[in-house]
């Protein structure tokens, strides 16, 4: 069933000489105006590439990366040097009546470099570890990210297609109806026909009006459903390329995609990184009972003025000043820790068991989901061909039908039903076609195959 109708155009006349120009502009803007859903239509690469920027959980995916990168420097810091400079200026004044001395006054000047390095802290090196796997996990999220976007662009796109191809069948089976209740009247008004055949066809129509508005809504919803992923409204998908050619599934051995989901899913790669995680912090709770090495040294410049007033008189400012330098290796050993560090052992360890478990039971799972993605993919090429046989049968039952009720061995109702049968066949081969796209779609990300350059193998489907 074609997706696009022309709208009946108008005839044109013949035109005198040297007007050639004119009419084929005028025949131009007819075809524009007639076809303004093809001119305007969007191919899913377009709506793919306009969602990367616009889908938030996508954004917030490539946002964690990034910082993730910064987390991990900061880790990294942990191995170079501390470097702090310090300056003081103080002034005081005391006063001692009972004493020779009356009042003394002093002030102090300094400023001085400190800088510390660590030289042995395995504790530092499983953080630093740690932080690195976090990057991967990072990776592996905007990942999955990813893949979930171009699963849910697709999605959004062929229900456009499909509640757009609903739309279209209900109303061409409407039209029909209109024209099967029009000859039902005829037929009554000269009395070769009872008020049945009126009534049935008169309900039938009635109802298509019904799966419009229905049909009209569904439409709408889906519309949204696009324009909240890709961020534009107003979108006219553009339909399958005619004649409609499904791509196979390739490797055709379920057992292969299997295997490939264990090793590229990234789900499992994030558990497995999860794993490791915990596998460093079991090490890195063991280093408690490790000593830790560093130096640190100083430079310190300080001024000193001290004066005051005696019974005697007043003595005149005295100042010392000097640099001093201090090197220092500092060793620290822990020796008894009320046993915080076997108990923090014993947990991690139960953690790393844990993440053990939860990396089988989504590898299990992994498995599953792909071969359930693939059996469906299957038995969806499968409905295809039968949908496919199914309307040629039904077209050619309706002409039958139609036959039989013009030389009256059939009635208006047989009509009416083989109609919508036919229709019904279009639109569950349509939508047929559709899901064995998306689902191969589907297949490849709950294998983690799923790539960007997948979404230009979907648009080489689309008309051009």
């Amino acid at each position: 069933m074609p997706r696009h109708h022309l709208p009946h155009l108008p005839r044109l006349t013949r035109s005198p000489r040297g007007r050639g120009p004119v009419r084929l502009l005028a025949l131009g803007l007819a075809l524009a105006a007639a076809l303004p859903g093809l001119a305007q239509a969007q191919g899913v690469q377009e709506l793919y590439n306009a969602a990367r920027a616009y889908d938030a959980p996508y954004q917030s995916a490539r946002a964690q990366a990034e910082s993730a990168e910064y987390k991990a420097e900061q880790s990294r810091a942990l191995m170079r040097p501390l470097v702090n400079a310090t300056g003081t200026l103080s002034e005081s004044r005391a006063d001692t009546p009972y004493t020779s001395t009356i009042s003394t006054r002093s002030g102090v000047q300094s400023l001085g470099v400190t800088a510390q390095q660590s030289l042995f802290n395995r504790g530092n090196d499983k953080i630093i570890s740690q932080a690195e796997r976090a990057i991967e996990i990072a990776r592996s999220q905007l990942l999955a990210a990813e893949q979930d976007l171009i699963v849910r662009v697709v999605q959004a796109y062929f229900d456009v297609l499909s509640a757009t191809d609903a739309l279209d069948t209900v109303r061409t089976s409407k039209k029909a109806t209109a024209e099967q209740l029009a000859s039902a009247k005829r037929n009554f008004e000269v009395g070769t026909a009872t008020i049945t055949d009126t009534r049935e066809a008169q309900a039938r129509f009635d109802l298509g009006t019904a799966q419009e508005l229905a049909a009209e809504n569904d439409l709408n919803v889906k519309r949204l459903a696009l324009a909240s992923v890709v961020g534009r409204a107003g979108l006219v998908p553009k339909p399958l390329a005619v004649p409609v050619v499904l791509p196979p599934i390739v490797p055709a051995d379920m057992e292969q995609w299997v295997s490939q989901a264990d090793a590229a899913s990234p789900v499992l790669a994030q558990l497995r990184l999860a794993r490791e995680v915990a596998r460093l912090e079991t090490e890195k709770a063991r280093t408690g009972h490790l000593p830790t090495v560093g130096v640190s040294a100083s430079l310190t410049e300080s001024h000193t003025r001290i004066s005051g007033d005696t019974r005697a008189g007043t003595f005149g400012p005295s100042s010392g000043t000097g640099p001093q330098g201090n090197l220092a290796l500092q060793v620290n050993m822990p020796i008894f820790s009320g046993y915080s560090v076997q108990n923090r052992i014993k947990e991690t360890l139960s953690l790393e068991e844990k993440a053990q478990s939860d990396l089988e039971a989504a590898r299990r799972n992994t498995a599953q989901a792909t071969r359930s993605a693939f059996f469906t993919v299957q038995s969806l090429r499968g409905q295809v061909l039968a949908l496919e046989a199914a309307e040629s049968s039904s077209k050619l039952a309706l002409e039958a039908t139609q036959l039989g009720y013009k030389v009256g061995v059939r009635v208006n109702l047989d009509v009416l039903n083989a109609q919508t049968q036919l229709y019904q066949a279009q639109r569950d081969l349509a939508k047929a076609r559709y899901d064995v796209i998306f689902n191969g779609v589907r297949l490849r990300q709950v294998s983690g195959q799923l790539q960007p350059q997948d979404v230009a193998l979907v648009e080489a489907l689309l008309a051009r």
